[in-house]
């Protein structure tokens, strides 16, 4: 009988860590989820990004790509999570919203997202970011991530350059 009320109890407090997933109100949309990805990589000099509020965001199994009309580089989300620990990051980085473009249907979505970066030594660039989602378990995932950087000189097209 105690071994059996042992099992009954590890599983009450694995069902009780599941139940506990944080399905908070970021991701529950697809704007939340995406404003709360930009608010996690926007930090101040000395600080350290929270790669499991991060990792949370991201369907375990996401992809990360970064192109540009030379070349293409994807990754996987242990290594993008690596990457976001290098010091270069701790010096301040900033990403903002400038226009989204969202499209989505029966749980899944695309996000076509114009952004404005700044790092600690004053670089500043604009780009898009392409975001593909999926809608299960009560809450939004972002599936893949894929951005590019707009070439010195270009202006972001004008359907991404809001108002």
């Amino acid at each position: 009988m105690k071994y059996i009320f042992h099992i009954l109890f590890f599983l009450s407090l694995s069902m009780s860590a599941l139940a506990q997933e944080p399905t908070d109100a970021p991701v529950t949309s697809i704007s939340g989820i995406i404003e709360e990805l930009l608010n996690q990589l926007t930090i101040e000099k000395g600080e350290q990004m929270d790669t499991t509020a991060i990792r949370n965001l991201f369907h375990p199994s996401a992809i990360f790509t970064v192109a540009d009309a030379d070349m293409a580089e994807t990754i996987s989300l242990d290594d993008f999570l690596i990457l976001l620990k290098d010091p270069y990051y701790e010096e301040g980085y900033t990403e903002k919203e400038i226009h989204k473009v969202v499209d989505h249907y029966n749980g899944i979505a695309q996000v076509f997202q114009s952004f404005y970066g700044k790092d600690s030594e004053g670089m500043e660039e604009k780009g898009i970011n392409s975001y593909q989602l999926t809608y299960y378990k009560g809450r939004w995932w972002i599936v893949s991530l894929l951005w590019a950087v707009t070439p010195k000189g270009e202006e972001l097209p004008s359907q991404y350059q809001g108002n």
